[in-house]
């Protein structure tokens, strides 16, 4: 049988051209998921109480909150509806080992809502004080692994006021201690509403690396996504895109704010929620915006703090009622931050806010759960996806979907750098460490393909 076509290789050139620029382009624009690590959260702190020991203070507190409220692991998933048995005393003894080995993975450094406004001299004294106290953080080892600070917004009244906060925050710290950044140090940037303000500060820092010998991109940039602006353009384009170019590539994360957005939203208190329906729309653009670009996105906080309802008076104690109602007003507030946390990772946000330290226990419960309850899943579904592909690739077949490799690998690399997993756990997969020490689903591949040359 004779097999006839009818375009020749000199049609095609100037076609496959074409396509080899757009192909190129998207992939530059959108390169997937690095399989770096990503906090699970991030914790918000007034910039005049942060100290070099923050996050070891922060997990002594919510350890005395776990053990006061949920003293064994059956209390502790009876307040979150979790399965007793064997899978309650695993996440207790991991969610009790994480706050004292890693209790804080991200800390924001706070000049603006988690400070308000104050008098210039008084700010500038906190940016220098933090700064030294973040120094001998980074010096001492007591850093958490991600840290940064968030400024005021680059409105007319307080651009000033911001952009003289981060620099003497940043000229200070790199002035003594170690003379260095923290690693994943960034720079958070609150209400947006045009690309300008974002483009203002890109320039900024790149002045301020000129000046303070750092290299070029050495200071990232995160987005506050708390405006409708900053989901949509005065001309209805979407805005995110048009936000991290501005950033001149130093964006590297979108974080949500629930509550600065409802209110934008003329929703009303009562209805400000991170469940609320105008966050999952918004949340659900911020997906779509900044798929594969490596953007890292995070939901925002949960407002209703696990705190007791009753405080003694100085020398007195409280009724056995007082205590009950104590214990069943922060259970109540444990179970609505887990349900948020919950909803935020099965809608693809695997980081959040916390807010107070008695939110630790149930981030990692939520977390770890959710990452436990899908492994067996995940495990099967890895194992499989792995065996088709080398094998795809072995024979010589050109393997097209790597982006559904990494985004299963992912499941696990994010479970390992939380805790949540084991290793001897994410190895039902039948991969090995050094298979999860590479984060990249093609080098497993290639790594398979030179074994089987051999």
């Amino acid at each position: 049988m004779v097999i006839k076509s009818s375009l020749k290789s000199s049609d095609l050139k100037p076609i496959f051209a074409a396509l080899k620029r757009a192909n190129d382009a998207f992939g530059k624009a959108r390169p997937g998921d690095s399989g770096e690590r990503q906090p699970v959260h991030v914790v918000y702190g007034g910039a005049h109480l942060f100290k070099r020991d923050s996050a070891s203070r922060l997990g002594a507190l919510a350890l005395r909150s776990l053990e006061e409220y949920a003293p064994t692991p059956q209390a502790f998933s009876r307040a979150l509806h979790l399965p007793q048995g064997a899978f309650a005393d695993t996440i207790y003894g991991r969610v009790t080992d994480k706050l004292k080995r890693e209790p804080v993975e991200d800390f924001r450094i706070d000049f603006e809502d988690g400070y308000g406004n104050r008098p210039d001299q008084e700010e500038d004294g906190h940016a220098a004080q933090a700064a030294s106290e973040l120094a001998e953080g980074l010096a001492q080892g007591t850093l958490p692994p991600f840290i940064g600070i968030r400024i005021k917004p680059l409105s007319e009244p307080l651009r000033a006021r911001s952009f003289r906060t981060m620099d003497i925050f940043v000229t200070a710290l790199l002035s003594q201690g170690p003379k260095m950044l923290p690693k994943n140090f960034v720079v958070t940037l609150p209400k947006i509403t045009r690309p300008a303000q974002v483009t203002a500060l890109a320039k900024a820092l790149d002045m301020m690396e000129k000046r303070l010998k750092l290299p070029k991109g050495a200071l990232k940039i995160e987005l506050m996504v708390e405006t409708p602006q900053s989901i949509f353009a005065e001309d209805g384009s979407v805005a995110l895109p048009k936000l991290v170019e501005a950033a001149a590539e130093r964006c590297v994360a979108a974080h949500f704010g629930t509550y600065d957005y409802t209110a934008l939203c003329n929703i009303t208190a009562g209805y400000q929620s991170m469940a609320h329906p105008a966050c999952d729309f918004a949340k659900n653009v911020m997906q779509v915006a900044l798929a594969q670009t490596g953007v890292m996105l995070s939901d925002g906080a949960t407002n209703v703090m696990p705190v007791p309802a009753h405080r003694p008076a100085s020398g007195d104690t409280l009724s056995p009622e007082q205590l009950q109602e104590n214990c069943a007003a922060v259970q109540r507030a444990w179970k609505l931050h887990f349900d948020h946390i919950r909803h935020s990772l099965a809608t693809g946000f695997y980081e959040g806010w916390d807010l107070h330290p008695a939110q630790l226990p149930t981030r990692y419960g939520a977390v770890y759960s959710f990452f436990l309850q899908g492994l067996d899943a995940a495990s099967a579904r890895l194992k499989n996806f792995v065996e088709k592909a080398a094998q795809a690739t072995l024979v010589g077949d050109v393997f097209d979907d790597a982006a559904t490799g990494q985004g299963l690998l992912n499941f696990f690399l994010r479970g390992l750098n939380c805790g949540a997993i084991t290793l001897e756990e994410a190895q039902a997969t039948g991969l090995t460490r050094e298979d999860f020490q590479s984060r990249s689903f093609l080098k497993i591949l290639e790594n398979r393909r030179k074994t089987a040359a051999v």
